[in-house]
């Protein structure tokens, strides 16, 4: 080895002692005859000092120095003279007094400073993601990663699960979203698909009798990129025989707070898990997803609204909509502008725009509230005693700003849903310190695809229906229930899973309400209706996000602040240059051709 000791590792307890070290120049510092060079390693940082006194050729060496050059030093720990200690780094009551120094590699200068959190466009960010993965924080959050997916096996195996390894080079399924395809060179027009996830695979092998299976699975989708969203993504998949919703939804909880505690003890979190009906998510927020952090819960306002006079409430509640409303804390003083900015907003959500009644702050209740205190152009369609209770309703106070909208209730609910996320974001109302994590349960099992006109699959084809709603799948399929739930985490979606249908006779019957033909079904997925024939048990999983789960964790507001080497948002690798252009002998030993776009 090059060093027997981290730069990091050094202390008091070290004085004394001969030891080479081998990283690079954090920064360099001439104080005329001394050079100071800050070496970092990946464990830490440390003070050499370069005294010609105790080696001129070792002095010469540091005077070529610069940031970043790769260098090797072997020498002596001392305590730093009394006075010049760094209270700030690890190492700080210590310095090592070089003896010999060897430069392994110089630098050029690097675009952009690797000593300091700058900020710095991403492009070229991801271009140098090698020097970008030098800072300390993206350092730090590859290294919480480890521990997280560490923890969790460990967790895991401690449970007696056993990790599996599934193909990435599979059958395009006929559902989710568009896949990757590698075409075949040995089977001329034929083509795999990269997983989306191990979804068949993982319920084979509890047919297989494995019982108790996971994998830290790489996935692949072909769709378009966002914050959350990457080309290629992990995810930790999880299957168990002989169990129900329960079983796994404990040991999801356990596993998360067990994780926190250990690798992010300053984190808070709600105990117990909070559990919410997909209705009752979209009834209070608007998404499936929220943000449990903090109240501003959707309230619906029609039975009031329709005691008013304003006809803008009067016609949507006509039409068969709906008046719901938020309230914004202190939004009472909220100029033309930002109200004018939220009308738009919403506009953009597809409502018809926002009615907004300021509450004067002058009053100490509601109930000392009056006409004059209250501003908004709706107010004249309304008495005072309306507002007051639609104000009591929403829970609101003086010096409070209700948000109003009317319209098609799943618009109504969309649209409140985003603002009052927006909401949350401009008051600050989330406490950063705090992972609400929250379980979603009774999702609908089918959705009627408009422009299909067909019904499609919510989770995926294989969630089981609850038991008690299998008689609806003959007339009212859309009223039938899934046994599917997600975890959910200050607004992001953590993962998701089902109870799986373990019987060939009803997977057919999903098939067929689908829209496959019996030939389509024996083609796509006869496989898997034969292997229910085998004696397959009662079965179910989910399917964790790991690269949002770090995200939550290290604070981040992007996955790819949490990926080595992510993808940008146009889904292309800077630093390797991907996709690109491969040669004529490449497609035609893959018996393919390129056709010019029109």
């Amino acid at each position: 080895m090059l060093k027997n000791y981290s730069c990091g590792e050094l202390n008091k307890k070290y004085v004394g002692a001969e030891v080479t070290l081998a990283g690079w120049v954090d920064r360099r510092r001439d104080h005329g005859g001394l050079v100071f060079i800050d070496l970092r390693d990946r464990e830490g940082i440390v003070q050499v000092v370069f005294n010609p006194e105790v080696s001129k050729l070792c002095h010469r060496v540091a005077n070529e120095l610069r940031s970043e050059y790769v260098v090797q030093v072997r020498g002596r720990v001392a305590p730093r003279p009394k006075g010049t200690e760094n209270p700030r780094l690890a190492t700080g009551e210590i310095e090592i007094i070089a003896e010999n120094a060897e430069l392994l590699n110089p630098s050029q200068t690097p675009p952009f400073y690797i000593n300091e959190e700058a900020e710095v466009e991403e492009s070229l960010r991801l271009k140098y993601r090698y020097l970008d993965l030098r800072r300390p924080r993206m350092k730090e959050n590859l290294f919480l990663r480890h521990r997280i997916i560490k923890f969790i096996r460990d967790f895991l195996d401690a449970r007696e699960f056993i990790e599996v390894e599934t193909p990435i080079l599979i059958k395009s399924p006929p559902e989710g979203a568009r896949d990757y395809l590698v075409p075949s060179r040995i089977h001329s027009g034929r083509f795999y698909a990269l997983p989306q996830s191990p979804q068949q695979m993982k319920q084979l092998l509890m047919v297989a009798g494995m019982e108790k299976y996971f994998q830290i699975a790489r996935c692949f989708r072909d769709e378009d990129t966002r914050a959350d969203r990457q080309p290629e993504f992990t995810q930790l998949d999880l299957e168990m025989s002989f169990v129900e919703e329960e079983d796994i939804l404990n040991l999801i909880e356990e596993l998360f707070t067990s994780l926190v505690a250990v690798v992010k003890p300053e984190m808070r979190l709600i105990k117990p898990f909070p559990r919410l009906t997909y209705t009752e998510a979209m009834e209070c927020y608007g998404i499936d997803k929220p943000d449990v952090r903090f109240g501003l819960e959707i309230k619906d306002l029609s039975d009031i609204a329709a005691e008013t006079t304003f006809a803008i409430f009067h016609s949507a509640i006509a039409e068969g909509g709906k008046v719901k409303g938020i309230y914004a804390p202190g939004g009472a003083n909220y100029t033309r502008g930002q109200l004018d900015e939220l009308n738009r907003l919403v506009r953009a959500l597809g409502a018809g725009g926002l009615v907004t009644i300021s509450l004067g702050a002058q009053a100490d209740s509601l109930s000392e509230l009056t006409m004059g205190m209250i501003k908004s152009v709706a107010a004249k369609y309304l008495t005072l005693d309306q507002i007051r209770d639609m104000a009591s309703r929403l829970e609101a106070k003086p010096g409070d700003l209700l948000l109003i909208i009317a319209g098609k209730p799943e618009v109504v609910s969309a649209a409140l849903g985003e603002l009052r996320c927006e909401m949350g974001r401009r008051l600050k109302l989330a406490d950063p310190n705090l992972l609400a994590f929250a379980f979603i349960t009774d999702f609908p099992l089918l959705g009627w695809n408009e422009k299909s006109g067909r019904w499609e699959a919510e989770h995926h084809p294989f969630t089981a229906p609850r038991d008690e709603d299998m008689p609806l799948l003959d007339k009212t399929p859309e009223k039938v229930r899934g046994r599917h739930y997600d975890i959910i985490c200050n607004g992001y979606e953590i993962g998701g899973g089902s109870l799986r249908i373990h019987t060939s006779g009803l997977q057919r019957k999903i098939f067929k309400l689908l829209g496959y033909s019996d030939i389509e079904v024996d083609d796509l997925f006869g496989h898997m209706l034969e292997a229910f024939d085998y004696g397959a048990p009662p079965h179910g999983g989910i399917a964790i996000g790991i690269d949002r789960l770090v995200m939550l964790l290290a604070g981040e507001k992007t996955i790819r602040e949490v990926i080595a080497f992510p993808k940008t948002q146009e889904a292309t690798d800077l630093t390797f240059k991907a996709p690109s252009p491969v040669t004529e002998q490449q497609l035609t030993e893959l018996h393919l051709c390129l056709r010019e776009e029109e």
